[in-house]
């Protein structure tokens, strides 16, 4: 099954300003911008924002600052503007009131006069009688008189599209060929009672003017494919559209619990993976394997290979589980990837306040130069660096009391001072130096590398785990590091 098109491809990314955006929604805009990069294609942007009960200016500033971070570029859209201008449906309405008449004057559509009532209590009746329970077509036919009968009960109606009475069948570009029934496919709603279009009508109206191509789409969706295949034969019919795009709807993430992953879910949220401090391209490299992957043997990538090799013929029907651990896991391979002066820069925000518990005159620029390379090799995300590096710009480290009581056994003062006493008259322009020096006090004591360093990694950084320690220490300084070990020697003691 092949994704290639003959006609130049044009897919868009359309979401709705509502909340933050979250990884689903990233994964589907990323699928559909490796799609049009890979094909050479066009990306169009849109912004439906025809809800203006949950839509806000706030959420539309956000997309396009999270498409920015992200690194994905739009050849259409907002603040690039194109031939298809406007695109952001809330200024699209007049367009949309004209193909609602030209469908009801061609039979396409009809009013429907229905009530909510009338609707459930008819549907109730389907349901218990065992028959399909969508729209009965009460109002497909209706004579005049029942018309003025309806309006003189003051019924304000709504605008259906008339399904055709046939099988509607498609090629998905993921799934393969789907087929749908007319009694599964009932007549819908496309423009409300007060004259507001519904997704139902917008969202296939935009394409089919913006001549997209092919729509690739969250599996969510798949069940209003056969209803907007019916709508695009009527449009071409009317002049609207030119042609069926084809249609590709890709699989659920799942969250924990294999239940599908929400905008509610903690862990779906975008901005907390940039607070967190991921990577743009360690992300998109871990949600592009979620229903994908370039090859069987390698899980890291970059974008432009992702963008190279991309199919959608290649994506995996069956639904994705996010894993956290894993997509944190190919976040430090893309950090370990970065020059160490890209590495030092992206962690930049998270050496100042209000991430920062250091005083910005207490920060050294050397000492920070001096440490990244260690650090680099140990972060999953940039926000670690804090934690790992504030024992260089505090006045004195901040002491975890698990980890004290952890490494401060008994016999730690006896052995912190004989390593006191070797780290003294140790080379401190040496790592190696230092290393030699603890493993003579450790020998003093009877005790390997790794008992007798642990009580010098807490005196001096306040932890029991952290960057490499004897370069740690070569950094800090052979003066502050003594302190700090007379001051844990005072605190064992006191």
């Amino acid at each position: 099954m092949s994704s290639v098109a003959s006609a130049p491809v044009r897919v868009r990314f359309c979401p709705s300003p509502t909340g933050n955006p979250h990884v689903g929604l990233v994964r589907t805009a990323l699928f559909n911008w490796a799609f049009a990069r890979h094909h050479q294609g066009t990306l169009v942007f849109r912004i439906e924002d025809t809800d203006a009960a949950r839509d806000s200016e706030e959420s539309y500033n956000q997309l396009l600052d999270s498409m920015r971070w992200l690194g994905f570029d739009w050849d259409e859209g907002p603040e690039v503007g194109g031939p298809h201008a406007p695109y952001r449906q809330s200024q699209r309405m007049d367009l949309y009131k004209d193909v609602a008449a030209k469908l009801l004057d061609a039979g396409h559509a009809y009013h429907c006069y229905c009530s909510q009532e009338e609707l459930d209590a008819r549907r109730e009746a389907a349901r218990a009688a065992g028959r399909p329970s969508g729209y009965d077509g009460h109002c497909r036919d209706l004579t005049d008189e029942q018309v003025s009968t309806y309006v003189a009960e003051g019924r304000t109606p709504i605008v259906r599209f008339r399904m055709p009475d046939e099988t509607i069948t498609f090629t998905d570009l993921v799934r393969g060929e789907l087929t749908f029934t007319p009694e599964n496919v009932p007549d819908y709603g496309i423009v409300r009672a007060n004259g507001a279009p519904l997704y139902t009508l917008v969202n296939p109206v935009d394409d089919a003017l913006m001549e997209i191509t092919h729509v690739l789409r969250g599996e969510d969706l798949l069940s209003s494919t056969p209803r907007q295949v019916a709508l695009y034969k009527a449009l071409i019919e009317l002049g609207v559209a030119k042609s069926v795009p084809a249609f590709g709807h890709l699989p659920y993430v799942m969250g924990e619990g294999n239940k599908k992953l929400s905008k509610r879910d903690p862990q779906a949220s975008l901005n907390l993976y940039r607070e967190r401090g991921f990577l743009p391209e360690g992300l998109l490299n871990y949600l592009s394997l979620l229903g994908w992957s370039l090859s069987a043997d390698k899980d890291i990538f970059t974008t432009d290979e992702l963008v190279a090799a991309f199919d959608i013929a290649d994506v995996n029907p069956n639904p994705a589980r996010f894993d956290l651990k894993k997509c944190e896991a190919i976040n430090a391979d893309h950090i370990r990837l970065l020059d160490v002066k890209d590495f030092t820069e992206r962690c930049a925000p998270w050496l100042q306040a209000p991430f920062a518990p250091w005083s910005p005159e207490d920060f050294d620029e050397t000492k920070w130069q001096a440490i990244a390379p260690h650090a680099q090799t140990r972060l999953k995300v940039l926000s670690e660096i804090t934690d790992n590096v504030d024992f260089l710009f505090l006045p004195e480290p901040v002491f975890d009391e698990p980890s004290w009581t952890k490494a401060m056994k008994e016999g730690s003062d006896a052995l912190l001072r004989t390593a006191r006493e070797k780290l003294e008259s140790a080379d401190w322009t040496s790592p190696e130096s230092l290393k030699e020096a603890v493993l003579a006090a450790g020998e003093t004591h009877g005790l390997k590398l790794g008992k007798a360093q642990a009580p010098v990694r807490v005196a001096a950084t306040g932890r029991t785990v952290g960057l490499p320690l004897f370069e740690s220490l070569e950094i800090l300084g052979k003066e502050t590091t003594l302190a700090r070990i007379d001051a844990a020697l005072e605190k064992l003691t006191a």
